[in-house]
């Protein structure tokens, strides 16, 4: 069966059906859904049972695995190495207790971000695979960069060219009350990534915000800080999102340049068991320190 895509919002968003994702794929048809990525920015791929090692695999179509260390402050290791866990689950698959700290750092992924911004060299893709989920909530909302950007003004547009925002887990955490202690802070020092991106694959500009987006370079803190925010508040009207509704064995795939997305709440004394793996990116997109 070819390849058939089905788009699920009137901006971007399609699900993908025609494909086995736990065995190996034809180059075809990689070439078919990162045409439909460079699209759409999020695909839907429904009833995929894979194992960890087959979600590696189907994601290494696609570039080679980013490497996880500095992305959270997990040390075991409860999944596949290249897997990130971003489950609400400990080493022995039960729910976080509720004040564990590892629980407190994971209520981040609720606030709006793009995957590994925080990283020099930021990520292309995200696949996120649900192997267990609550009986209620637990969505992960997408917001289009890409129409959000063709939406401003054009004075809001100019203020926001050239411009380079540094980006870390230290403001994003920071927002929720969370402290990180010295090796941690050394791993996650501030980044630097232009505000509007464009993409390689459809040439379309984007705005690129995230959580762990902090402050403007060579501006007042609290003045970059509020553009900032009401760029973000900006982006993520009701018309730029879309709500997934996960189901067990669902694979949503998108592109961090051109999205950005958030977990939703839900019962956290139910298991949800989401793993990702992060197809990393190709180069820096402002100019940095070496040791960034």
């Amino acid at each position: 069966m070819a390849i058939q895509i089905r788009p699920l919002h009137d901006l971007f968003v399609a699900e993908v059906s025609g494909v086995d994702l736990t065995q190996p794929i034809a180059q075809d048809d990689a070439s078919a859904i990162e045409e439909a990525i460079g699209r759409f920015a999020v695909l839907v791929f429904r009833d995929q049972p894979l194992t960890d090692e087959q979600q590696v695999a189907f994601s290494e179509n696609f570039g080679a695995i980013e490497n996880k260390k500095g992305g959270n402050i997990r040390t075991e290791q409860r999944v596949n190495a290249q897997i990130n866990d971003v489950s609400n689950l400990d080493n022995n698959s039960k729910p976080f207790d509720r004040n564990d700290r590892r629980r407190f750092f994971n209520l981040g992924n609720h606030l709006w971000h793009s995957d590994s911004s925080f990283r020099a060299i930021p990520a292309k893709y995200s696949l996120l695979s649900a192997r267990k989920v609550p009986s209620a909530g637990g969505n992960t909302e997408f917001a289009d960069m890409r129409a959000a950007y063709d939406a401003l003004d054009e004075r809001t547009k100019a203020r926001c060219a050239d411009q380079i925002v540094e980006h870390s887990q230290i403001y994003s955490r920071g927002k929720l009350g969370f402290t990180f202690n010295d090796e941690e802070l050394e791993l996650m020092k501030p980044v630097r990534q232009v505000l509007v991106r464009t993409h390689p694959l459809s040439g379309r500009k984007s705005l690129y915000l995230s959580a762990h987006a902090g402050t403007i370079v060579d501006w007042p803190e609290p003045e970059a800080r509020l553009f900032l925010l009401n760029l973000t508040e900006h982006a993520t009207d009701r018309r730029f999102v879309y709500a997934h509704e996960w189901s067990v064995n669902d694979l949503v795939m998108w592109d961090n340049r051109a999205t950005m997305h958030r977990a939703r709440e839900f019962d956290e004394n139910e298991p949800r068991d989401m793993r990702r793996t992060t197809v990393a990116g190709d180069a820096q997109t402002a100019p940095q320190a070496a040791a960034a």
